[in-house]
This record gives C-alpha cells, structure tokens and sequence, in this order.
C-alpha cells in the first residue's frame, strides 16, 4: 500500500532526525551527488527549501534551493548586515527577503555553496537551524524590545532562553509540524498574538503588576482559527509553559493527517479546559483569572516613521519594503550608511519591515535622504506600511501568481492616487491559497488563484476583504468569489478606497466589514 505523505514523513523522521541531516548536507555540497529526496526533506531543518524550478530556463538543470536565516529577538547588527548582503550578491544572484517571522530569506542557492554560507553566518553569530521542518520556529517579539519609550516590558531575555531551549534541546526536534510561539511586552501590541500557537502578551495592572496574557491555538492554514485566552502568569513562568505546551503537542498531536496536526486542532479535540489542566499538571503553575487584555486598534500595531526612543538623545526610524523585498545591494548600502551614522543595529518587524535604531537626533533628515537614495522609505504611506508579500511564483512551488511586483505595483498606484490617505490600509498578496501572507486577516486581502479571460486560463487572485488581528475584535477576511488578473487589481482596490471616502462609514475596517462588494464584479470584468 502506498504510504501517505504524513505516514512518508512520520517515516524519515524516525528513521534519521532532522538535525542530524547536517553532515549530509556537507558531504552533498563536497561530491555533488545527486540528493535523497528524503533528504531534501530534512534540509528544512536547516532552513533549506527546493525552489519552484519550472521558471528556470529549459538548459539550466541546476537544482536551486530558498535558504532561510534565523534573526533571532528581531536583532540584525551591523557586521550581520554586512555579511548578508555579500551572501546575497555573492550566492544568491542579489536576492534577499525579510518574512513575516522575522527572518530572512535567500534564493538560488546551491548545495555546493552551503558550507561556506554557513560559515560565514557562523562567523557573525546567524544560524539556519530550525529556521523550518516540524520543530518551533524562531520566536516572534516586539523588535523595540528594551528600546521603546512606551513599552510596557522587555522580553528579550525570555525571548533567547526560549530559542536556546528548543534550538538545543533534541527531545523537540521532532513535532508533529512547525510550532510558532511569540511573547510581547509592546504597548502597540505589534506581535499578532492572535495567530500564535503560543503566545504571551504583558499587561501592566492598575496595582502596577506586570503579568502576561496566555494565548494558545491560533493559526491561519487547516487550523484557521484565532487563539484561545487561558489567562495570566509570572514572567518567570513563561519558559515552563513553553516547554510544557511543546511536551503537550509532540506527544498528543496528529501525526496521521499533516491538515489536522497544529495545536489549534488538538486544542479542539481536546477542549480548552483540558489543555489548560493539563498545562498546570505538568509545570503546577496557576493562571490568574482576569479580563483579556484591551489591545492596540488593528491600524495602530506596527512601528513607523520617527519612533520616539528610551534615550532622550535618539529616536528610531521605522522603515517600509514592498512584500519584505530588500536584495544584496540594499543590504550593503544599509550597511556602509550605518557606518557613515555610526549606527549599530536594525529590527526586523513581523510586517516584514525594519527599524533602524538609535539614531542621533540631529542625524534624522540626513538618515532619511539617504535612505530615499537607496530606495528604503522612512515615511512609509498608509499603504505601504502594512502591506506583505509571500515568495510567489517565481520561487515558490505551491504558488499560482507572482506576488513581491504586485505588492510594489498596488501600493505605489495607491499612493499616488491618494497621497493624503492617512488611515493604514492592510494589503496581503499570497501566491496561493495558502496563508505565508496573512491574507485572511487583511484588510485587502488576495489569494493567488486561476481564472477565465476571454476564454484562456490566466494567472490572478480571488478577493479577499474585511480581516483583521485586534484581541476579541479579530475576524478573518471574507472571501468575495471575485476573481482579478494582475492588471485588475490596482482598479479595483481604488474603486473600494473611492467607496469608502464616499461613506459615513467611521473607518476603513468597518467599511469593509459591512459591504458585500457584489459591485466589484463589474469592475473586474
């Protein structure tokens, strides 16, 4: 009987775990052999995906990989900045994208380069392990831990002890699939809790206490549902639980159906009442009872523009990408700036947007200029704040239509059709069905899919409109049916924008919420 893909993969994993794969990984890039497919499969437990090889030209018969990079707290440092921009320009044909977890991706690698990208991210202290496969994923943080004027608790110590754990720690190299946990003390609330497997969010008490909501269960594929509120612990607590709740999942989660084996469907399954008691078995800690937190508004969580700075002297400068879209000369002209500014660092947000940090007040309008230079915008436009972009056809197996150029073309058309629009619009392009994108929890949300154009099959998306991430508030995005090619898509989100000023409607969100938008099918076509 032929084995099914979770029964394949349940498989090589018993039969060598995916942290061993490494000496493999090596003795392929020494020989050039052809790879085990098995193999390939494992690589993801460093970071390493085939990538989609049917645009290649016909007589390229290279098989090229994504390598993704763990930035762990949110961290890039300067000297880090630097070597990625020379892996980019030197292995990856100038590719770099920053992703919605934080990280950074590469494209066209090949395995016989991988020994020397991995020592030179070693040199400046990167890694790719359990950058992907089925173990927990880096940490998703607020990236203006101990440096916000408002935040409300720096959780980076918590945030490395939690990599360190599960990075070292071989008991958890083997989950039934990916498991994503952030922890926030962010008084924006930046870190989308909402879509967390697990996640911790700091609350300040009226009596001064800090404790930290527990979320657990939420996700945006099979197991499309917004995280279940367990209540309050100690910071000192949250490594346990995170342990804990890792314990629960590797041993209790579905290992026959890869489309049912998130937490969320265990949670489920389970009913959140036993999860919780099972928890507090397992580490004996208490949740405090009280009211979820009241969070930042969906059009207010992300960090911007000139951020005000702990230090009186400073200020941060967030900065605004189309779909993460960066490349290796970027890189490097961010680096050589960095220097000229004496500038020590970035952040890197879950927007797929970065923050420059500490930056002398008298260096802003000069910081500024430059970076227009380089084409990085440090005054980013409502619509180019949040909008996000997944890998998209050109790399990406499992996508239908090309992603990073629409997300580029869309905002830049918004911008100049509505220079004064100054609500943040939140716009996800996602080259297929799935959710790397976020799509369903935009405001403008689209899903690469097929569609009929004068009787030929093209490329485009479907609609999606109305989503949000805002604690009790969240929604997922309604799917409109409504189906645009490439060139449709800039007309027909004017038209939405067009609508909306013209009602009484008190925001954008609310807008959407409430309109079916059956009109926009003639626009469409």
């Amino acid at each position: 009987m032929k084995e099914s893909k979770s029964e394949r993969i349940e498989r090589i994993k018993r039969q060598k775990d995916g942290v061993d794969v490494l000496a493999d990984i090596y003795r392929y890039a020494e020989d050039g052999g052809e790879i085990d497919p098995e193999d390939i499969d494992r690589f993801k437990w460093y970071g390493l995906y085939t990538q989609n090889a049917n645009l290649q030209p016909e007589e390229d018969k290279n098989l090229y990989f994504m390598l993704r990079v763990k930035i762990e707290n949110a961290v890039l440092r300067r000297e880090q900045i630097e070597t990625l921009g020379r892996i980019s320009i030197r292995y990856a044909r100038g590719s770099a994208d920053f992703t919605t977890r934080q990280d950074i991706q590469f494209h066209w690698i090949m395995i016989r380069d991988i020994p020397a990208i991995f020592h030179l991210l070693q040199k400046v202290g990167l890694t790719t392990k359990m950058a992907a496969g089925d173990v927990v994923r880096n940490t998703v943080t607020c990236p203006l831990n101990g440096k916000a004027k408002d935040e409300i608790a720096d959780v980076s110590a918590i945030v490395e002890e939690i990599n360190r754990l599960f990075e070292s720690d071989r008991r958890f190299s083997n989950l039934p699939r990916k498991f994503k946990i952030g922890v926030s003390g962010c008084a924006s609330h930046c870190m989308p809790h909402e879509i967390q497997d697990l996640s911790f969010v700091a609350e300040r008490f009226d009596d001064g206490r800090v404790l930290f909501a527990t979320f657990a269960g939420g996700g945006l594929a099979s197991n499309r549902r917004f995280a279940d509120f367990f209540g309050y612990v100690e910071e000192k607590d949250i490594v346990s639980l995170s342990k804990a709740a890792v314990e629960i999942f590797r041993d209790f989660g579905n290992r026959s159906k890869r489309n049912r084996a998130r937490l969320g469907h265990l949670i489920e399954a389970w009913g959140k009442e036993k999860f919780k008691k099972r928890l507090q078995e397992i580490t004996g800690i208490k949740f405090t009872e009280a009211p979820p937190p009241n969070v930042t508004s969906a059009k207010k969580r992300h960090h911007c523009g000139i951020i005000p700075s702990k230090d009186e002297k400073t200020d941060h400068v967030g900065c605004a990408l189309f779909g993460g879209s960066f490349g290796g000369e970027r890189l490097l002209g961010l680096h050589d700036l960095m220097v000229k500014l004496d500038i020590s660092q970035i952040r890197t947000t879950t927007k797929q947007n970065f923050i420059i940090l500490d930056v002398a007040k008298p260096h802003i309008k000069g910081l500024c200029e430059e970076l227009e230079k380089i084409r990085i915008n440090p005054y980013p436009s409502a619509f180019r704040t949040r909008t996000t972009a997944c890998t998209g056809l050109d790399f990406c197996k499992f996508a239908i239509s090309e992603t990073k150029s629409v997300a580029e073309r869309v905002a830049l058309y918004l911008e100049n059709r509505f220079p004064a629009f100054g609500e943040p619009v939140t716009i996800s392009v996602n080259g297929c069905p799935n959710s790397c994108a976020h799509p369903c929890i935009a405001d403008i949300g689209l899903s690469g899919a097929t569609l009929k154009r004068e009787g030929k099959t093209v490329r485009g998306f479907e609609l999606l409109v109305g989503g949000k991430v805002e604690g009790e508030k969240s929604r997922f995005a309604k799917r409109t049916g409504i189906l645009l090619t490439h060139e449709e898509i800039p007309q027909t989100i004017e038209k939405i924008i067009e609508d909306y000023l013209q009602s009484k409607s008190p925001s954008f969100s609310e807008f959407l919420e409430k309109s079916d938008f059956i009109y926009i099918i003639e626009v469409a076509g």
